[in-house]
């Protein structure tokens, strides 16, 4: 067997087990969030909502980029990966310290005087997660992602049942810390375990330049996605209360959290059928327009589907104190279905190599955001939420426009190619909320029929009006079901 033969089975490996990773650790957090917030109350995830996003600036300050150097350059030596070996627990134990004497004036900022131990003790997640990026980038580098699979699925069950026990003795929000520290903790064993390393060379000048050169550039437009991404969590939890951050939290998470994962999903799922093509631009531009449609066949009706029954689902499985949820969860739903559009089209731009349109493109949109929030703020959480739907339907059209000037891809053709399928997902979710929203039956039964209901004439359209799109999914799953 042939270098590239093997070469190409590893990467066929690698992605599936990505993609057990990916499904089964989402899938078991989001039953432990359920488990977990049903126990805990609003209150608990709102406080923690109000630390995210340090704890992310933190993550993103010991990345800097230089795992994804590390994984581009074509030659690593024992001298590159102990410089980034150094200079991440550098970075980390620098930012925890700032943390740690920060901690009382961020307990001030929200007025909540309990964050000073939680901060505390919920930073040393960042020096955990310093220790295993090296072995991380190496794994990855191989295409190892098995082992990362078996790691962080036994981190995220351990630490799942960590937190279970402690919410079900009156720990409160500790259980949701004590979660964060104990998976970090089991992830870096098991790693240990498969994949020991050390450093054994010294801090390189040059292999630091090197990196930082590339690393740097990508460290700005993380930090920028990063805080932008958690600004939304630090305005509610200083303008509101932190049983309205845990709300508001719970319903990005319901809601952003499936369309990241099917996109993620269907986009491996999809690779092996469409990376025969060469590298024409014809081609290539007719494969991402496969992509998005396939991802939008499958993405669309889901989160349509999400928005009708975040009530009953809401109340039945978080209880009626989560209640307030389940309207935030239906805009975002809505706004979250573009979510797979957005990323294939950044896509496009990175593969293009025009990361100078990709910072652009970032910046014109975190300004969006700003001004939507500005404007929202006053109005309370409810609105907040239609101007997040709002920004995504305007950013769609700002991704697409720069996209279709590097490719045929232009914003008509991927609107043209997208509305159908929207149009479709949306009349079907339409038709079962209006024949099953009056709560004449229990909410049990209210979701299984609007899902009956919904995918049963969701899958009509699709068959009479999108008929090539329809055989392409159910081939792909046929396929996928017999391996």
């Amino acid at each position: 067997m042939n270098s590239g033969v093997k070469k190409n089975i590893s990467a066929v490996n690698g992605l599936k087990w990505s993609a057990i990773e990916r499904i089964c650790s989402q899938g078991i957090q989001l039953l432990l969030m359920i488990v977990l917030a049903r126990q805990l109350g609003p209150g608990a995830f709102g406080l923690i909502g109000m630390l995210t996003i340090f704890i992310t600036i933190g993550q993103v300050f010991i990345d800097s980029g230089f795992s994804s150097a590390l994984i581009r350059k074509n030659e690593r030596t024992e001298s590159d990966y102990a410089t980034v070996f150094y200079f991440n627990m550098t970075v980390a134990i620098l930012f925890y310290a700032i943390l740690y004497f920060c901690a009382p004036f961020i307990a001030e900022f929200y007025n909540r005087i309990e964050l000073i131990e939680l901060t505390r003790v919920l930073g040393l997640t960042i020096i955990i997660s310093a220790f295993t990026i090296v072995q991380r980038t190496q794994l990855s580098v191989i295409l190892d992602f098995k082992t990362q699979a078996i790691s962080s699925l036994s981190s995220v069950i351990i630490s799942g049942g960590c937190a279970l026990l402690m919410a079900y003795n009156g720990f409160g929000v500790w259980s949701l810390v004590t979660q964060t520290v104990v998976m970090g903790l089991v992830n870096l064993v098991i790693l240990n375990i498969y994949n020991p390393w050390l450093p054994k060379r010294k801090f390189s000048k040059k292999s630091f330049r090197g990196f930082f050169s590339f690393g740097s550039k990508l460290l700005a437009s993380s930090l920028i996605d990063a805080i932008y991404t958690n600004i939304y969590l630090v305005v509610i939890g200083k303008s509101f209360s932190a049983n309205t951050l845990g709300q508001f939290t719970q319903a990005n998470l319901l809601s952003n959290t499936p369309a990241m994962t099917l996109t993620t999903i269907v986009q491996r799922v999809t690779y092996p059928l469409l990376s025969n093509v060469n590298n024409a631009k014809e081609n290539i531009d007719e494969m991402y327009l496969r992509t998005l449609r396939l991802t939008a066949a499958v993405v669309f009706p889901t989160m349509f589907i999400l928005a009708i029954i975040a009530k009953p689902f809401v109340v039945l499985f978080l209880g009626q104190q989560w209640e307030p949820v389940a309207t935030l969860m239906s805009i975002l739903c809505i706004g979250y279905c573009l979510y797979p559009v957005h990323a294939i089209n950044l896509n496009l731009l990175q593969v293009k190599g025009r990361t100078d349109l990709f910072l652009k493109l970032e910046v014109i949109k975190k300004t969006l955001i700003t001004v939507i929030l500005i404007m929202t703020i006053p109005f309370g959480v409810k609105i907040i939420c239609f101007g997040i739907l709002a920004q995504y339907y305007i950013s769609l059209a700002i991704n697409t426009y720069y996209t279709g000037k590097l490719s045929k891809l232009s914003a008509m053709t991927q609107m043209r190619s997208l509305f159908p399928i929207w149009l479709i997902a949306s009349i079907s979710s339409a038709i079962s909320w209006l024949l099953l929203s009056r709560e004449i039956v229990s909410d049990l039964y209210q979701i299984i029929g609007m899902l009956l209901i919904n995918i049963f004439l969701y899958v009509i359209g699709m068959f009479f009006f999108q008929k090539d799109i329809y055989e392409t999914v159910r081939f792909l799953f046929i396929k996928t079901k017999e391996s």
